[in-house]
């Protein structure tokens, strides 16, 4: 049975997650659109009450401020991970859950290796040379005041060799890269790249880079007790989830070691004012994004346009 889209109520809860360029006036093909920047939890209930559906990125929707939802037919998360919805409560009373999969691959891919080669190649240290007129003063054409070394004949470890995984794996293999990986569900049977545990994998790799969800499996994957099995000079790269690698632990190996860290998600975000990264946040060994691997333009507009897909569909079965 369709339903009338003048009679449907959709609501964008956080459309500020996304970026300013990318516009939602199209949505009102699909019935009486509302968006809001934010949504703090106590207002939740209010602004969902007669919604018949919700978009949302990060809100977190649960029995408390679902029960009373009675028209509340469609959940569309403007994102891939579902953590932040009720999926049992959810099934229960017949509301449908949507994600969007698979739309900012190149996106994390891109962002992957961008961190990876502004840490590898001390690029922070060699603008500000540059900028501070350090150049300017010396007598000689070139600057050695720090190394680096090619990734041609390393081995890059990858934690969760899903879509992005691999593209990770494919394009660094053409860097001419050993690549191994670990699969975190032990259902991944690809044959292209060896596969190995995980212990083996933290000790053999000198670069690590994390692309797997976070859930009961993963949550604290790299702890206390494994952590020292990374190689003392390693490159470490979480584009995954925060979680996955505890990060008091990470804080404490990478204080005895000449760790590389890169990470673009943290166990809280935004960024806790007592989070454990804050005590090596300025060291030029770390490097620390606010979660926008996803968010390239493209990858935003792919989301919004299947967001949008999705409802349409929904709203004629």
């Amino acid at each position: 049975m369709s339903f009338s889209k003048k009679q449907m109520k959709i609501v964008f809860l956080d459309k500020s997650t996304l970026a300013n360029e990318i516009d939602l006036s199209f949505f009102n093909e699909l019935g009486d659109f509302h968006e809001f920047e934010t949504t703090d939890p106590e207002i939740v209930t209010s602004r969902i009450h007669d919604c018949d559906i919700i978009i949302t990125n990060k809100v977190v929707l649960n029995e408390a401020n679902l029960k009373d939802a009675s028209k509340l037919k469609l959940i569309h998360i403007a994102a891939t991970g579902m953590n932040n919805i009720d999926l049992e409560f959810c099934k229960k009373v017949g509301i449908e859950v949507k994600n969007v999969a698979n739309y900012s691959t190149k996106s994390v891919v891109q962002h992957t290796f961008s961190m990876l080669f502004y840490l590898l190649s001390s690029m922070r240290y060699f603008d500000d040379y540059t900028k501070n007129s350090d150049w300017t003063k010396s007598h000689v054409f070139t600057h050695q005041g720090r190394s680096f070394n090619e990734i041609t004949g390393k081995t890059w470890g990858i934690i969760g060799l899903g879509n992005i995984g691999r593209e990770v794996a494919n394009i660094a293999q053409a860097f001419g890269l050993n690549i191994i990986y670990y699969s975190t569900s032990g259902n991944n049977k690809t044959t292209n790249f060896e596969r190995v545990e995980l212990e083996e994998l933290l000790k053999t790799s000198d670069i690590i880079s994390l692309h797997c969800p976070l859930n009961e499996k993963t949550q604290d994957l790299i702890h206390s007790k494994n952590i020292t099995h990374i190689k003392s000079n390693a490159i470490v790269l979480n584009l995954a989830r925060g979680g996955i690698i505890n990060e008091v632990a990470l804080v404490d190996y990478f204080q005895k070691t000449q760790l590389l860290i890169g990470l673009d998600v943290l166990e809280k975000e935004p960024m806790a004012i007592n989070s454990p990264i804050i005590k090596i946040l300025k060291s030029p060994r770390v490097l620390v994004t606010p979660h926008i691997a996803w968010a390239s333009l493209q990858a935003q507009q792919s989301l919004v346009q299947t967001i949008f897909d999705n409802i349409k569909l929904f709203q004629v079965k």
